[in-house]
């Protein structure tokens, strides 16, 4: 395990917390934009039908693509806080150096699924794009919508990958980079 003084000095984790950090505001900027957008769209479709008496014709299409960056973006921004659904009776029962092994095979494992999902997505835009579909109201190409599938799924996978670094070099079991596993007395049941 790497040390506190060592982690600070040691250049790849460094490296990692930086890119975590360009990641998280990159995450937070789309996110943002996304409910921002489509809240001021939804708000504007529905005084346009029931004020004006007039649909604005393209508010769907709009919405269905702040959608699809707000997911992707809150893929990798789940991954990020730990927050993906877990199912953990069984694990939770187990000691910690078999958590920690079972971690590092996990967040491994969905990191390499998160890149393959990319590498598949990227092919279906290339199809999408070869197919000249557009949005009838727009006009807008469709293979614009999915171009954010790919990146969230690489988001994603980095995410993962991170947290098995943070894995391998810590002694505590981490969910994400800077999420530990475990619960807290202020954990609020729903």
């Amino acid at each position: 395990m790497i040390s506190a003084v060592e982690k600070r000095t040691n250049p790849i984790l460094k490296a990692l917390d930086f890119a975590d950090m360009l990641i998280s505001r990159f995450e937070g900027i789309m996110l943002a934009f996304g409910v921002i957008a489509m809240t001021i769209n939804t708000i504007a479709a529905v005084i346009s039908r029931y004020v004006f008496n007039s649909a604005i014709t393209f508010t769907d299409e709009l919405n269905m693509i702040f959608i699809v960056v707000v997911t992707y973006a809150g893929l990798s921004y789940a991954a990020r806080n730990g927050r993906h659904i877990r199912m953990s009776a069984i694990y939770d029962a187990m000691p910690v150096k078999t958590r920690k092994a079972l971690m590092i095979v996990m967040t491994s494992v969905t990191s390499a699924f998160m890149f393959f999902l990319s590498f598949y997505s990227f092919h279906y835009i290339v199809e999408v794009y070869q197919s000249g579909r557009i949005l009838p109201a727009l006009g807008l190409p469709v293979f614009y919508i999915y171009l954010w599938v790919p990146v969230g799924f690489v988001l994603t996978g980095l995410q993962y990958a991170f947290t098995v670094v943070k894995n391998l070099t810590e002694r505590d079991v981490y969910l994400s980079t800077s999420i530990k596993d475990g619960y807290s007395d202020t954990d609020i049941e729903i």
